[in-house]
């Protein structure tokens, strides 16, 4: 019994030691209302990208040409806004012939639809440091809502890092080529630098 008392008073103590750990640490958490103002997307940012293959593999690859602003508001983040472009004639995968393919009128069809436009509608803040971003994708002509979730993962007084999550119905904008072997989601995975402007 006297085992059993010392077991629980330590357990109790390393609970309570744990609690002390954490709760400063959650007071200090980086918040989205403390980033307030306009940035401009970095170029050391990355815009990676996934679809999936029956039985394994697939294409997994980035883009290397994009720009953007996104405008957080302090008082409500809810008047936020974001605008991005990316270029996909600048697709790599590491594999020339599957970036020749993507190019070609097949999937982006670069030639004759040279970016692709994403603009928010409605940005949702989930918690303290995270919100999902609603807007309008436009690519090859054609135009699509879409959503994605953004996570605060660090800013100083000049610049700001998010990591950008969200997936994308390629069949919406006339890319669905190849389907059902390859996904019809494509899942972007993206760190979205921002330089204060």
């Amino acid at each position: 019994m006297k085992n059993t008392r010392s077991l629980f008073a330590l357990t109790a103590r390393a609970a309570m030691a744990l609690l002390f750990a954490i709760v400063p640490a959650l007071a200090n958490a980086d918040t989205l209302s403390e980033v307030a103002g306009r940035y401009k997307i970095d170029s050391s940012s990355r815009i990676g990208f996934a679809v999936a293959q029956i039985g394994g593999g697939g294409i997994t690859g980035n883009f290397k040409k994009f720009s953007g602003i996104f405008a957080l508001n302090n008082g409500d983040i809810t008047r936020s806004s974001i605008e991005f472009t990316l270029f996909p004639e600048s697709v790599s995968t590491g594999q020339a012939r599957i970036e020749s393919f993507l190019r070609s009128d097949a999937v982006f069809d670069s030639q004759t639809f040279p970016t692709v436009t994403f603009k928010s509608t409605q940005i949702t803040q989930t918690s303290s440091s995270t919100a999902t971003i609603d807007g309008i994708l436009t690519a090859r002509g054609k135009s699509s809502p879409a959503s994605f979730q953004a996570s605060l993962s660090d800013h100083d007084k000049n610049a700001i890092v998010f990591h950008v999550e969200g997936k994308v119905m390629r069949s919406r904008y006339g890319m669905d080529v190849g389907t059902p072997i390859y996904s019809n989601v494509v899942q972007f995975d993206m760190t979205i630098h921002g330089e204060r402007s």
